[in-house]
């Protein structure tokens, strides 16, 4: 039974992660302080008696007793409108929780995996994104609260593995979806569907030519679990290969929940990036992962999650 932490377990991947572990029949620790995390999300982890919830903001000093085997270091504002509510919390925790999370796995002798973005790459000039491009960022845009705090966490954990020798990993996760997701948080699946679901209409910004690439929870927490116990140092893209328009994955989300929802336009936002698509050839090959639930299976999975959060037949 390996010993494991994840802070931001109580948020949506973190608590998809914790719940990986105790079905590998591991204990988990769930660090969270709920400034975007729920309980919600971990109730029913509470009553495994291999589960154990510490209420903390991992920008402050961290402590776990015993042995630990694995830290996750999740924790963070993930949506333009939670890191533009809370843009210094994000700093912080990118920054000062990182270095916290590192000192523990240092003290602990334990493995580290930190939590990076596809936001790293800004709003990219290289299509699709490798993990050799060093992205196209601005620094003091709104949105660089989060695309830095994530690239200084990068720069950190490599400081840490090459100068202490701890044992560290770096996922670039790319847009994710599935149940527990919040209905407000801002991003497009969750607020598609919650405006489809209740016949409003559906918001797309700029003229919805923008791309992302959609990955499935399930797939990414494989993804994360097989980097984790890989001996790969170095960041690697976890997400779905899969392009498509803002504009086509709002009309998918009304045709899957048969809304009567119209499209209506709003401005982009500043710095939104134009493009995003993973160049996930390492995952492939260290990892022997791909992508496998399809958009429809994972779309359909996450409506009736929603559906059922919000008391809807």
């Amino acid at each position: 039974m390996a010993r494991v932490l994840i802070t931001g377990g109580a948020g949506f991947l973190g608590s998809h992660l914790c719940q990986r572990f105790l079905d590998e029949g591991d204990f988990v620790y769930c660090m969270d302080n709920f400034i975007t995390g729920s309980p919600d999300n971990i109730a029913e982890m509470m009553k495994n008696e291999n589960f154990e919830f510490i209420h903390h903001d991992v920008s402050n000093y961290i402590y776990v007793p015993g042995e630990l085997d694995f830290i996750l270091h999740f924790a963070s504002p993930a949506s333009p409108i939670d890191y533009l509510k809370y843009p210094i919390q994000t700093m912080k925790v990118g920054s000062l929780g990182t270095h916290k999370a590192l000192g523990l796995a240092k003290a602990k002798n334990a493995r580290i995996l930190l939590a990076s973005t596809s936001e790293v790459y800004g709003d990219p000039l290289i299509h699709p994104q490798p993990e050799s491009y060093w992205g196209n960022v601005n620094p003091v845009g709104f949105r660089g609260v989060y695309d830095e705090a994530k690239r200084f966490g990068e720069a950190l954990t490599m400081a840490y593995h090459r100068y202490h020798g701890v044992d560290t990993r770096i996922v670039r996760i790319f847009n994710t979806y599935g149940p527990r997701m919040r209905f407000n948080d801002g991003r497009a699946i969750p607020t598609f569907i919650d405006q489809a679901l209740k016949d409003e209409p559906v918001t797309v910004f700029g003229d919805g030519s923008q791309t992302r690439s959609v990955c499935y929870v399930d797939d990414l927490v494989e993804g994360i679990y097989r980097l984790l116990m890989s001996a790969e140092t170095d960041p690697v893209n976890i997400g779905n290969q899969h392009e498509l328009t803002m504009l086509e994955l709002a009309q998918e989300i009304i045709d899957i929940t048969g809304s009567k929802s119209k499209i209506i336009f709003k401005a982009l936002p500043d710095d939104d990036p134009k493009v995003r698509q993973p160049d996930t050839t390492r995952a492939n090959e260290i990892l022997k992962w791909e992508a496998k639930i399809g958009r429809t299976e994972g779309l359909k999975k996450t409506i009736d999650d929603f559906k059922k959060r919000l008391g809807i037949d």
